[in-house]
């Protein structure tokens, strides 16, 4: 009988050992947003195309985005002066961004 309840014990411990293993663990906090990696090109290129075809008044399908080291550099020919002038607030206001080239884009000819 004794041998029986030490290895009803053992199966026990043996069973509830991982549970308090993961109660042992530190809740992680919830997250705010805000990321210490560094954000991508590639994100940061994506992220300025997504936001110039959302919007308004930025012919976002005619500009071309291309970024490196966090330079975004916008081509492309657009209908005024006003739209490229939308075009580089709204990639400056992109997280990442260090700077705005948009010297390819251009006001086309009508």
């Amino acid at each position: 009988m004794r041998k029986l309840n030490v290895s009803l014990l053992a199966a026990a411990l043996i069973a509830i050992a991982p549970v308090l293993a993961l109660a042992q663990e530190h809740p992680q906090p919830a997250p705010t947003g805000e990321s210490s990696q560094p954000v991508s090109d590639t994100w940061i290129t994506t992220k300025v195309k997504t936001e110039l075809l959302a919007a308004k008044d930025v012919s976002g399908l005619k500009i071309d985005v291309h970024t490196m080291n966090g330079v975004v550099s916008l081509s492309g020919k657009v209908d005024s002066q006003t739209q490229i002038n939308k075009a580089k607030a709204v990639a400056k206001n992109v997280q990442g961004v260090r700077n705005v080239d948009a010297k390819g884009l251009m006001v086309a000819k009508k």
